[in-house]
């Protein structure tokens, strides 16, 4: 059996790794417990073990990173450590911007295939179109085998650069050639807002970013002024992002001097309580707030507090169950460590942090969340109980229960899958579109009267078998999700993304159904007296004077 000698790799050579990474007074700090300095040594042991018998050279970049995962594992599921390369794209994410051309994309047969060119960008203004396809940058042919981080490295690029792009059109005998200065392009967080009915705004919030409260207050000036009393705040499969502009969000919807969230941890600058301030509010009228298992951390912040401080109804299936705060701690190689610094409670006082501690690992914890619609009777028995300002019972322990279940959509068919994903439809749309050059296209052109001639389906027939779906089955039964579908790229590809939004959620079975709960949240509100929930004089602090880590997630 191999011995082991104190040398270079010894518990003294950790420590000073551990204070060049964590300051030499953190080291210290982690040095004060003989039980810690026994498990580093232990830990440089195997280290040095390895290093020196394992059968291979091992990768000692590898080596760290497989350390501090598993190390965080012990922790939560939410606690990680991330790479320089996703540490950025993150934090392009939550800042709300990036510096590149402007445009959706998708990798087909080894091109760059434009999706969409994103509206007021570079791209859309020199007039790139969906299904354009990117064949060479700066000169250089696209690899067949080009990745989306090598597009994604050779578009974007600091503000005011140029990059020459090379495409395809079909209908156009020759390449085009563009020369594209790159510019900040917002990543929006709110990108759809619309009067779904008369009186009803709608509007979806997919992530919580820097810009959210900013551009959620804009969307709602704008459906006032269409006359919207009500609102329909649809938060599905949105994953969070930051506590402030969650708290942000509703403060803009909930009357003045509420505790919206708070949270409490092991160090005193992780405990914060967020009110309400006194700032003009965007909606009096009734609120439906739309949830699912993939509305999570901030997105519950939200729908937990609108449900507390009964503001209104809560609809879809229980939501994901994420009650940690993360602190994003910035590290020395660019990458960051995501660290759960407290937990956050609902105004009832609820924690609504789902059980971890029996999931072998982190997709078995994610998958958890999408088991059922809503827990049942007996699993809601051994939740905590709380009540709302009128008395209503929620529940912590598990996500958020809405307060009407409304199962998801019927999900896609296997075939109808395979349609979107060979994009068949994109495919149909762009040829029909370079066919009808100089027409006039507006939303209407694709409303629910669109027809397809026999010429028109013959020809998305031949697409389909040129791409190998197997579509036999379903050719006659499946033509009203077709026709939606064409009817989608068609508006995409000429009058934008909202139009083809509009289109796609007709059919949205679980929309449809939180639209008719707006006579209920109405006589909710009527309940509701001016003072419920409002704090004491002396505590009620805005959520501007709070004090709390500026980088939760």
């Amino acid at each position: 059996m191999a011995s082991f000698r104190r040398n270079s790799l010894g518990p003294l050579a950790v420590a000073m790794g551990l204070s060049l990474l964590l300051g030499f007074g953190m080291a210290r700090g982690l040095f004060a417990t003989d039980d810690l300095r026994s498990q580093l040594d232990l830990f440089s042991q195997v280290l040095y073990l390895v290093q020196n018998n394992y059968v291979e050279p091992p990768d000692n970049p590898k080596l760290v990173k497989g350390a501090i995962d598993g190390m965080l594992r012990t922790l939560d599921p939410h606690s990680v450590f991330l790479q320089p390369q996703r540490a950025r794209r993150m934090d392009e994410e939550f800042h709300g911007e990036y510096s590149g051309i402007g445009i959706q994309f998708d990798i087909q047969d080894g091109a760059i295939r434009v999706i969409s060119p994103l509206e007021g960008t570079p791209s859309y203004r020199l007039g790139i179109r969906a299904g354009d396809r990117i064949v060479e940058i700066d000169g250089q042919p696209v690899s067949k085998t080009i990745t989306n981080d090598d597009v994604f490295r050779l578009l974007r690029g600091p503000s005011g650069t140029v990059v020459a792009v090379t495409i395809e059109r079909e209908g156009e005998a020759a390449p085009l050639h563009f020369s594209i200065e790159r510019a900040k392009i917002p990543i929006e967080s709110v990108p759809y807002a619309f009067m779904i009915r008369p009186g009803v705004g709608y509007v979806r919030v997919i992530r919580f970013s820097q810009t959210t409260g900013e551009e959620l207050e804009k969307a709602l000036t704008s459906l006032r002024q269409q006359g919207m009393k009500s609102l329909l705040l649809d938060l599905r499969a949105n994953s969070g992002g930051l506590l402030s502009q969650a708290v942000d969000v509703l403060d803009q919807l909930v009357p003045s001097s509420r505790k919206v969230v708070y949270t409490r941890g092991r160090i005193s600058s992780a405990n914060a309580d967020y009110y309400s301030s006194d700032r003009p509010k965007q909606l009096q009228g009734p609120l439906v707030v739309l949830i699912d298992h993939g509305s999570a951390s901030a997105s519950e912040i939200v729908a937990g507090a609108v449900q507390d401080l009964d503001r209104g109804l809560v609809a879809g299936t229980n939501s994901f169950g994420k009650g940690l705060v993360q602190n994003q701690f910035n590290l020395s190689d660019g990458s960051k460590l995501l660290l759960t610094i407290a937990k956050y409670y609902t105004p009832s006082g609820r924690l609504i942090q789902r059980d971890y501690s029996k999931a072998n690992d982190a997709s078995e914890y994610t998958l958890d969340a999408w088991k059922e619609d809503a827990p049942t009777d007996s699993e809601l028995a051994a939740r905590p109980k709380f009540k709302t300002g009128v008395g209503r019972t929620v529940y912590g322990g598990g996500g958020i229960l809405p307060d009407q279940v409304i199962p998801d959509p019927q999900p896609l068919t296997r075939v109808e899958v395979d349609m979107i994903q060979k994009r068949v439809f994109f495919e149909w749309a762009t040829s029909h579109l370079a066919q009808m050059k100089g027409q006039h296209w507006t939303a209407q052109s694709f409303d629910k009267d669109f027809k397809l001639s026999d010429q028109d389906w013959a020809h998305l027939r031949k697409i389909m078998d040129a791409r190998k779906v197997a579509v036999d089955s379903v050719w006659e039964s499946d033509r009203p999700f077709m026709l939606r579908q064409i009817r989608s790229e068609l508006a995409s590809a000429t009058v934008g993304s909202l139009p083809r939004y509009r289109i796609l959620v007709e059919d949205d079975s679980q929309l449809s159904a939180a639209l008719e709960l707006f006579p209920r949240a109405s006589k909710l509100l009527t309940a509701v007296g001016p003072e419920d929930g409002a704090a004491p004089a002396d505590r009620r602090k805005t959520h501007e004077t709070a004090t709390t880590p500026k980088n939760n997630r």
